[in-house]
């Protein structure tokens, strides 16, 4: 425990007070149950603080820190208190952030997913099948079939206002290619995750987006897309001629937030 305060310098002369509060903010940042990481402490608490410090900055770091000399100052003196070089403080706020994402796009994407299926369940005429819940293979989230018509959807899902940024896999953009029926969606929800928003994501401008291989020894397998806001199309046009009468207008392009 001891080391947790000793990394940089003595803190001995901290009150009991000061003690306890550090006590507590280590241990609900987790990093009592971490006590045996090969990570040196100073990194972990470095990493902690900017993951949990609420920092505007730390949501868009990717695309506001993209080199060491671009770290806010509330990141520099934090790591000069720490005793961390540079280089090594860019490294944890990229590692913290990448952490951070990957679990927010994950518990995101589900809401999304779940939400615009139990919608399309109520709204469309006929089968709705979300193929992901069994499978990752197929390049798409959910199938609808109605009315001699299909549409296979690949649901990508955001709470931002303001910015739109999706994931795009190799498979994923593969099936776009050769499967006339295939859709990008875009999702909004709310913070408490209710959807409030749909929107179609052109192919054309998809594919002009993507990266290209420029060998057979290159291939890249996973891209982001930063989609402007003008680019998405309300509600979701494949799937028009499949509605009930009475499905809600989000779907149809009508209502948008």
């Amino acid at each position: 425990m001891r080391a947790l305060f000793t990394t940089h310098s003595d803190f001995s002369d901290i009150t009991p007070t000061q003690y306890d509060a550090a006590y507590t903010w280590i241990r609900e940042m987790g990093l009592l149950d971490e006590a045996n990481s090969g990570v040196p402490v100073n990194c972990r608490v470095f990493e902690a603080a900017m993951a949990r410090s609420g920092v505007p900055w730390f949501r868009d770091a990717d695309l506001l820190i993209r080199r060491p000399d671009e770290l806010p100052e509330d990141a520099l003196r934090a790591a000069e208190t720490l005793g961390l070089t540079l280089e090594t403080a860019y490294a944890q706020v990229s590692t913290a952030w990448g952490k951070i994402d990957t679990e927010e796009r994950s518990k995101i994407g589900s809401a999304g997913e779940l939400a615009l299926l139990e919608l399309l369940a109520a709204s469309a005429d006929g089968r709705v099948e979300h193929v992901a819940a069994w499978s990752d293979g197929h390049g798409y989230d959910i199938f609808v079939d109605a009315h001699q018509h299909s549409a296979h959807l690949e649901v990508k899902t955001t709470v931002r206002v303001g910015r739109l940024t999706v994931y795009l896999s190799r498979n994923e953009y593969e099936t776009m290619l050769r499967d006339p029926a295939w859709e990008l969606i875009t999702v909004r929800l709310t913070p408490e995750l209710e959807l409030i928003a749909v929107a179609a994501v052109p192919k054309e401008w998809i594919a002009g987006q993507v990266p290209a291989d420029r060998s057979t020894h290159g291939r890249w397998e996973s891209c982001r897309l930063d989609i402007p806001p003008e680019i998405p199309v309300p509600g979701i046009p494949s799937i028009t001629p499949m509605l009930a009468k009475d499905a809600p207008e989000i779907l149809r392009g009508i209502a948008v937030p």
